[in-house]
This record gives structure tokens, C-alpha cells and sequence, in this order.
């Protein structure tokens, strides 16, 4: 079953070791080995850290930036909420260091895992500035130059002119240093901007962190675009993926007598007959990645006029129903993306020719030098993370050493809100 071999792949890479901080099973901690449960339910509340602080107790506020005038006449006028680039910023009342956070793949600046690591920093003392990740649909249409994410270094340019903008709009922000951290595709983002500014020295970041990075870029894309083609028992022409997972949770719920969704429900929810199986949760996490790769391929080819989802000379209104565009959308997975969108620009901006430079160039193998040279950088991953593939671990132990720390399990960003965890993140940045 491939769902295996991922998790096969991850654990083999063990082998070796260059200083890295390997976190002791048996002394961790963290409740859920199983890496899909991990992914989806994430940490049980009475695990998470105590006394984060409430949204009322926080000094925050949403901001535009426009970064990208042009889109106000070349979009149609649905995409009005994201002709301007949205950001939150999270203020401290009185100088202090401030922390940029960038989001994982397809996420804004405002979804859960954000907003928990901004009440994480807070609390900690930052200043905190959420930023969408690059491959957002928001921030395709309202920062990226290109509208084709995936070609790190410019992503890493358009998110660099972000940061930018947010300090020029914030002028009377008392900040004594600055920071980045990234989850996910977030984290190989924010390696590269961390790079961009050993140049450019506008911020001089004092730490950077990584949670959870994909290694191989390409490696990541395909093990998430076979999560979707996953075998499932008892699915036939007649039911469906999606109507099993309905009946499954409709009976939960029936036999509680309310409805309530939340990591803590997911948790018992496996714990129920109803529970999903392996296969189940490894597609349907596949599934919440297809969606993603949908947004990317459709607002890409809409911004570029690429004509491969959206005829160049359509016109989308109000009320144009998007359906039919979606449907399309969802029949090109990263792969395809790769090929049909990514692939022509990089070749056309850059010269190169073949996909395997491509795959090095925005991977962290295209920054092994800078990495292995810089004492800022740190990475915290797990060893059955779901997106690592052969020798990826291998890779960062051999490059960051000491500055790497593996935990035993917690899927991909599953135990990113596990207090041991936490602590492992304030204690990289207080240095």
C-alpha cells in the first residue's frame, strides 16, 4: 500500500547520525504514532501549552498592502477581496523583537496553525507578522510578480518585498531584532529568504526556523498526489469516497447527540467503531492537498492567461459560476502543475532545460552550502513526516548537525502545537 512506503521511506533514513538531536520515543510523549491520525487531529488540547493568550487579550490588526495595482483592472471582479495583499500583525507594547511567519502550502495568513503560533510568539514576548504562503491564491493575486509559485528563489523575492512593505507601513513599530519562521512549504520558503537577505541585509535575521520543511520539493508533491490514490475497501461506483466519510461521521455524531469538530473530536472520533482506516485518512489528507494543487493551477493559468483552465478571452463576472473551472482545476494535480505551468516559466525566465535542475533549484538541496554555513538556521521535522522521502532526512543531518532535531512521530505538522515542541521553538529563538 503506498501510505507504507512513505512511512517506510522516512524511517529508513534514521541510519546516520551528524550531531542532530533525535528525540527519545519512549521519553516524548506525544500520544498519536499513527502519522495520519497525527496530521489530522493534531495534539490533544490538555497537551498543548497552557495559558496561550486569548484574541481579546492581543494587540492586533489586519492590514492591506498594494503591492500589485495592475490586478485591480487585469482580475475579474469576484477576486476583489484579494486585489490587495492582507497581513496581521500581533503588537507588544513596548520595544521588542519581531517574528514573520509564513504559512504552508495554499494556507493565508489567518488559519489555524498561524494563529496558534502567533499566540505561541506573543506570549513569548514578539511582535508577530502573519503572512500567506506564496502558493495562497491571495497572495498570488496580491504580492507574487509572476503568479506562479513554486520557483523558490522568486517566491522568496516576492515574499522579501512583503516584509518590506509591512516594516514601511509600520514605521512606528519599536523592533530590536528580527526573526523568520515557516511551516511546511513555509519553512523551505523561509530558507530562502534567509538567504536573500544575507544580501540584501534589510532584516539581518537572528534565527531562522523551519517546522516540518518538504527536503525535495518534488519528492513532497508526489508522496501527497498518491495519498489520493490510495485503495480504499468498501468504496464502490455506488458510494463513494466522500459518502463513506459522511456516514461514518453522521453516525458518530448521531450516537452523541451534537455536532462539534475540533481536534479533540477527531481524537475520540478514531478512538469510535467509526473510525477511519489508515486508507481513509491517508486520502483524505491527499484530498485536502488536491484542493490546494486546484487553487494554484486555476489562479495561476486566470492571472498569466495561460489558456489552460481559463480561455484568455473569457469573462468572469460575479456571477460566473466557477464549477466547471474547478472540475478542470482538479484533474491537474502538482505534477501536472509542475509541468504544464512551473516548468515552461522557470525555462523561459532562467534558460534551464532540464526538470531535475528545476526539482534542485528550489529544493533545500539547491541550498546545502548556505545551510551547512549558517549557525541561524535550525529544523524541526519528524521521522514519519509524511512528505520526507529516501535520504531527505540523511540530507539535513549531514548538513545542519546539532541544529536539526527529529521527533519519533507526529505526521506532517501534527504535533506542531505539542508543548514539547513549543518549548523546543522559543529555546532555538532565545538563542
Amino acid at each position: 500500500m503506498p501510505f507504507r512506503l512513505f512511512i517506510t521511506l522516512a524511517t529508513l533514513c534514521l541510519c546516520g547520525t551528524a550531531g542532530a538531536r533525535t528525540v527519545d520515543a519512549a521519553s516524548y510523549g506525544y500520544p498519536l504514532t499513527n502519522p495520519f491520525i497525527a496530521t489530522i487531529a493534531t495534539t490533544p488540547a490538555p497537551l498543548q501549552p497552557a495559558g496561550l493568550p486569548e484574541d481579546k487579550h492581543i494587540d492586533q490588526d489586519d492590514y492591506e498592502l498594494n503591492l500589485r495595482p495592475e490586478r485591480g483592472f487585469t482580475l475579474p471582479d469576484n477576486f476583489w477581496a484579494v486585489k490587495r495583499l492582507k497581513y496581521r500583525i500581533a503588537r507588544q507594547h513596548q520595544a521588542a523583537p519581531l517574528v514573520f511567519l509564513i504559512a504552508g502550502t495554499g494556507s493565508n495568513y489567518a488559519n489555524g496553525t498561524m494563529e496558534f503560533l502567533k499566540k505561541v510568539f506573543y506570549k513569548d514576548g514578539y511582535h508577530v507578522v502573519q503572512l500567506s504562503s506564496p502558493t495562497s491564491y491571495d497572495f498570488m493575486a496580491g504580492a507574487s510578480r509572476f503568479a506562479t509559485p513554486g520557483f523558490s528563489q522568486e517566491d522568496a523575492r516576492d515574499l522579501y518585498n512583503v516584509m518590506k512593505a509591512v516594516r514601511e507601513q509600520q514605521p512606528d513599530l519599536p523592533v530590536t531584532d528580527f526573526y523568520l519562521a515557516g511551516y511546511s512549504l513555509g519553512g523551505l520558503d523561509a530558507a530562502f529568504v534567509s538567504r536573500l537577505d544575507e544580501t540584501e541585509q534589510d532584516f539581518n535575521f537572528r534565527r531562522v526556523l523551519m517546522l516540518n520543511p518538504p527536503v525535495n520539493l518534488f519528492t513532497s508533491i508526489s508522496n501527497l498526489d498518491k495519498l489520493v490514490q490510495t485503495a480504499v475497501d468498501g468504496v464502490t461506483d455506488t458510494q463513494t469516497f466522500y459518502d463513506r466519510i459522511f456516514t461514518k461521521l453522521a453516525t458518530y455524531f448521531s450516537s452523541r447527540g451534537h455536532i462539534q469538530i475540533d481536534a479533540a473530536m477527531l481524537y475520540d472520533f478514531q478512538q469510535s467503531p467509526q473510525g477511519l482506516s489508515d486508507e481513509e485518512l491517508a486520502m483524505l489528507i491527499g484530498t485536502v492537498f488536491r484542493f490546494a494543487a486546484a487553487d494554484i493551477v486555476f489562479t495561476s493559468d486566470l492571472i498569466n492567461k495561460r489558456g489552460q483552465i481559463v480561455e484568455p478571452d473569457a469573462v468572469i463576472g460575479e456571477g460566473t459560476s466557477l464549477t466547471p473551472y474547478l472540475r478542470s482545476s482538479l484533474l491537474c494535480n502538482f505534477d501536472c502543475y509542475i509541468n504544464r505551468q512551473l516548468l515552461p516559466f522557470w525555462r523561459k525566465r532562467t534558460g534551464g532545460t532540464d526538470l531535475s535542475q528545476l526539482i534542485r533549484e528550489v529544493s533545500l538541496y539547491g541550498l546545502e552550502d548556505y545551510l551547512r554555513a549558517s549557525p541561524k538556521i535550525a529544523v524541526m521535522t519528524n521521522a514519519d513526516d509524511l512528505i520526507l522521502g529516501r535520504g531527505d532526512l540523511g540530507f539535513l543531518r549531514r548538513t545542519l548537525g546539532d541544529r536539526l532535531t527529529v521527533y519519533p512521530h507526529g505526521g506532517h505538522c501534527g504535533n506542531l502545537n505539542y508543548r514539547v515542541n513549543v518549548a523546543d521553538m522559543l529555546e532555538f529563538f532565545r538563542g
